[in-house]
């Protein structure tokens, strides 16, 4: 799952972590990407909602601020119960002659049966150029491209401000990683504004090695009252690595996600 949580205020102005922890719970996924997460921020009680979604769902979690101010952090986590460990979390670029609130993003490894998976979770900016200079960062090697990981099953998810017509959008596609909506028969939907879905801003894209079987946005009373984004739900398999020898048509699930 990902989910941009409105640093869990919905739309009806209730701030509630535990809303957010029951959307989670009710679709038993295996990760979870969240973004606009905050901790010790006076406007929302001063929570750590990481921690405090975590404990709800009994998961461990990585967390990174892309802005802090004195005590208070606003940022993107990942969630699992599988053995989960960082790889790398920064700060992405930004536009230097504008003072744009920073952006970052967060990669973990998370062990799927006997597979290793990178996760990279980010939550781009608010202005075409600075975005379209963000998705050029995480397409570099030194993210999606990376040489010590790039065999392995990669997943890229989260808030991009961007829709299908994009240029961001189209700059992800060109490479070997795909749209996972794309790869399902029925389209999963708009997730924003929750009230009132018109756009499709938050997408998960997935590398040859994730075979994805469903993509689903939640749409309940739940889901449109808890955040002002709805969340995206994608079942996938991974696929066993390409053979070396030329007889690579019999490929394997390994391990099925939800």
């Amino acid at each position: 799952m990902t989910y941009n949580v409105h640093r869990c205020v919905g739309i009806d102005r209730r701030h509630s972590p535990h809303r957010i922890a029951e959307v989670i719970a009710l679709h038993e996924p295996d990760v979870v990407a969240l973004q606009e997460l905050e901790t010790g921020h006076p406007r929302t009680d001063s929570i750590d909602q990481a921690q405090a979604i975590a404990t709800i769902l009994n998961a461990e979690f990585h967390y990174h601020a892309a802005r802090q101010r004195g005590d208070a952090q606003f940022g993107n986590a990942i969630f699992s119960r599988l053995p989960m460990r960082k790889i790398q979390c920064a700060i992405l670029p930004t536009l230097p002659q504008i003072p744009l609130q920073t952006r970052g993003a967060l990669w973990v490894q998370v062990r799927m049966g006997e597979v290793d998976v990178q996760i990279i979770n980010t939550h781009l900016g608010l202005f075409h150029h600075e975005r379209f200079k963000q998705a050029g960062a995480l397409c570099s090697d030194e993210w999606l491209t990376h040489p010590t990981y790039r065999g392995q099953p990669r997943i890229l998810c989260g808030d991009f401000n961007a829709t299908t017509a994009s240029r961001v959008y189209r700059l992800f596609m060109g490479g070997e990683l795909k749209d996972a909506d794309t790869l399902c028969a029925a389209p999963a939907g708009r997730t924003w504004p929750s009230f009132l879905p018109m756009f499709r801003y938050d997408h998960v894209f997935v590398c040859p090695r994730i075979r994805v079987h469903r993509v689903e946005v939640p749409r309940t009373t739940l889901t449109t009252l808890a955040s002002d984004h709805l969340p995206v739900v994608v079942d996938f398999e991974i696929l066993e690595a390409p053979s070396r020898t030329p007889d690579t048509t019999n490929k394997t699930g390994l391990f099925e996600v939800h």
